[in-house]
C-alpha cells in the first residue's frame, strides 16, 4: 500500500515540479515575463486550494480509495491537457485543471496513512511516502528535463500521463477499501456543520495557520531557483539536472532518517532544528553570485535536505490534531490551505522578482527574506499544536 501511495505521489509531484525547471524555456517560447510565469505555478495551487476546500465538506462521506482514484484520474487528464496546450492561456487553464484534482491527492494519501498507521510509527510511514519528492527530484525531473531537451517541453507531461494511467491499476489492486471513518460517524454532518466543527477547534485552526506559514517559508524561493541558477549563477539547461539529481539523492537517504529522529526525539525538536538550518540555506541560495557549480550545488542540496526534512515532522504533527472520523475532511482542508500557501508564495515571488536589463533576475533576495521570516514564525506556531490522536 505504501509503495503504491509513494508512486502516486511521485507522478503527482513530478507533474507539479516539472514546470519550474522549464521556466526559462517557457518564458522564451511563450514570450512571457517572470510574473506571468509565476501564474503558471500559482494557477495549479490556486485551483487545488478551491477544490480541496470544497472537498473537505464532503470527503469523509466516501471510501478513501474511491476518492483517491477519481482525483488521480482527473489530475491525469489535466496533465494530458498540459501536454497538448498550444498557447500560454490554454496552458494556464490546463495547469488549473490538473491542480484542481491534484490538490486532493495529497490529502487523501495522508488521510489513508493516518487511518492505517498508528501514531507511534506514522512519522516513518510519512517519511517513506514523502520520499516521492526525492524520487521526483532524482529520477522524475532530470528525466523530464532530458525528454524536454531531446524532444519538446511537452514530452515530460506525456510521459507522466502514461505512467499515471498504469498506476490506476495499482490503486485498485493494492490500496484497500477504507470505510471505517464512515461507520464511526453516527450521522453525517452537513457542510456547514463540518466547517463549524473545524474552525471552532483552535488546535485545528492553528494547524491550518501553521500550514500556510510553512509553505510561505518553504516555497517562496522555489519557483525561481532554476531560472536564477541559469540566468544569474551561470548554469546551462543540462546543469539544472544536477540540482535535482544530487539534492534528491541526498533526501532519499535523509528523509527516513528525519522520520526516525522525529519518532524518537519528538516532532517539534526535529522540526525546529531543520527549520533553523533551512534559514541558512535560504539566505545562501538567494544571495549567490556567479560561483563554481559545485559550490552552488552545496547550497541547493542543503536546502533540499533540510527543507524536505522539516516537512516530515510537520506533516506528522498536523495529521495528529484531529481524530480518525474527521481526518479526511480536515486533511482536505489542510491541503486546501497548503495550496493556498503555495499560491501566495508563488505570487509573492512573482511580485518581488523581476528581470534586470542585462537579462538576469533581480531582487531574488527579497523572496529569501520573506521565506526566512515565515520559517522562523513556523517554529513558534508548531510548538502550540496539540496531539489528540
Amino acid at each position: 500500500m505504501l509503495l503504491t501511495l509513494t508512486l502516486v505521489q511521485f507522478t503527482h509531484i513530478v507533474d507539479y515540479m516539472i514546470i519550474m525547471p522549464l521556466g526559462a524555456q517557457l518564458m522564451g517560447i511563450f514570450h512571457i515575463t517572470p510574473g506571468q510565469f509565476s501564474l503558471l505555478v500559482s494557477a495549479y495551487a490556486t485551483a487545488a486550494f478551491v477544490a480541496s476546500f470544497i472537498a473537505a465538506l464532503f470527503v469523509d462521506r466516501f471510501d478513501r480509495k474511491h476518492v483517491l482514484s477519481v482525483a488521480y484520474l482527473g489530475c491525469t487528464l489535466g496533465t494530458i491537457a498540459c501536454a497538448l496546450a498550444p498557447s500560454f492561456p490554454l496552458l494556464l487553464i490546463a495547469r488549473a485543471m490538473a491542480g484542481a484534482f491534484g490538490g486532493l491527492i495529497g490529502a487523501v494519501v495522508l488521510a489513508i496513512i493516518g487511518d492505517a498507521i498508528p501514531f507511534e510509527r506514522r512519522a516513518r510511514a510519512t517519511g517513506m511516502v514523502m520520499m516521492a519528492f526525492s524520487g521526483a527530484s532524482v529520477i522524475g525531473v532530470p528525466l523530464g528535463l532530458y525528454l524536454a531537451a531531446q524532444f519538446s517541453w511537452r514530452m515530460p507531461f506525456f510521459a507522466v500521463s502514461i505512467i499515471a494511467i498504469l498506476l490506476q491499476i495499482a490503486i485498485w489492486q493494492w490500496v484497500p477499501n477504507m470505510r471505517r471513518h464512515i461507520s464511526a460517524q453516527i450521522t453525517r454532518p452537513s457542510p456547514a456543520a463540518t466547517l463549524h466543527r473545524l474552525f471552532s477547534d483552535r488546535n485545528q485552526v492553528r494547524a491550518l495557520l501553521f500550514t500556510i506559514i510553512l509553505m510561505l517559508g518553504h516555497f517562496t524561493i522555489i519557483p525561481f531557483i532554476a531560472p536564477y541558477m541559469q540566468l544569474n549563477v551561470g548554469f546551462s539547461n543540462f546543469d539544472l539536472t544536477y540540482i535535482y539529481l544530487i539534492g534528491g539523492s541526498l533526501t532519499v537517504i535523509c528523509l527516513p532518517l528525519f522520520g526516525y529522529l522525529a519518532d524518537r526525539y519528538g516532532n517539534v525538536p526535529i522540526f525546529t532544528t531543520a527549520s533553523l538550518l533551512a534559514v541558512i540555506s535560504i539566505w545562501t541560495i538567494t544571495h549567490l553570485p556567479p560561483v563554481p557549480m559545485w559550490l552552488a550545488l552545496i547550497a541547493t542540496s542543503s536546502y533540499f535536505v533540510v527543507g524536505s526534512g522539516r516537512n516530515v515532522p510537520a506533516t506528522t504533527l498536523v495529521t495528529a490534531v484531529v481524530r480518525s472520523e474527521h481526518r479526511g475532511s480536515f486533511m482536505s482542508m489542510r491541503t486546501s490551505f497548503n495550496q493556498l500557501g503555495l499560491a501566495l508564495a508563488s505570487l509573492t515571488a512573482g511580485a518581488l522578482v523581476s528581470e534586470a536589463p542585462n537579462g538576469m533576475l533581480a531582487h531574488y533576495e527579497y523572496a529569501g527574506f520573506v521565506a526566512i521570516a515565515m520559517s522562523i514564525m513556523a517554529i513558534f506556531v508548531a510548538r502550540r499544536l496539540k496531539v489528540v490522536d
